[in-house]
């Protein structure tokens, strides 16, 4: 696959950004050198577009595999394995969420459990702890709050996501009339 100006520097972009979602670059870009293509890419295709080794080419198709985001497809009388994205870029975003969370939130929600079940030895522990429980108490609301949004049809996310900055202006309303008082 030869990738114009316009694709390059989007793959590229895509790969920076992965290593910030939680897959290297080179993972990232060639995720999105599958995502943009019409048809499916097999490890040949990835490593001459990215000018990458089909050994890393390999490693990268296993990670993606892992976060769920690939789909194998076989093309009659071809014995190369070829891919394409799992999925709509809704699918894409909601495995990434779940991914980084599995690795992420869950261990650290299971560390803060574990150190808070323990009584502190002094002073300095008991703030920590403190501290510890409201980080575990954001963790938990916001992992609460992915289990609804996961758990949601696109089209619903969409609309919720379009009622976000609005929301904000209604709960300003609201906070304004509760200051009034009820005979205002």
């Amino acid at each position: 696959m030869t990738m114009t100006p316009q694709i390059e520097a989007f793959v590229y972009h895509f790969g920076e950004m992965g290593s910030r979602w939680g897959f290297n670059r080179t993972v990232g870009q060639m995720y999105a050198l599958i995502v943009l293509s019409e048809h499916p890419l097999c490890a040949n295709d990835l490593s001459e577009a990215l000018n990458i080794s089909r050994g890393n080419v390999s490693m990268g198709l296993k990670e993606l595999q892992s976060w769920r985001l690939l789909q194998e497809k076989r093309i009659p009388g071809d014995r190369k394995e070829y891919f394409t994205a799992a999925g709509s870029i809704w699918d894409m975003a909601i495995r990434v969420l779940e991914e980084r969370r599995r690795r992420e939130v869950e261990p650290t929600l299971s560390l803060l459990r574990d150190t808070l079940l323990e009584s502190p030895a002094n002073e300095q522990e008991a703030y920590a702890q403190e501290k510890m429980q409201e980080i575990h108490d954001l963790l938990e609301l916001c992992s609460g709050w992915a289990d609804e949004l996961l758990t949601m049809p696109p089209q619903k996310l969409k609309t919720l996501m379009k009622l976000g900055s609005g929301m904000g202006k209604v709960l300003e309303f609201t906070d304004k009339l509760s200051l009034r008082g009820p005979d205002s």
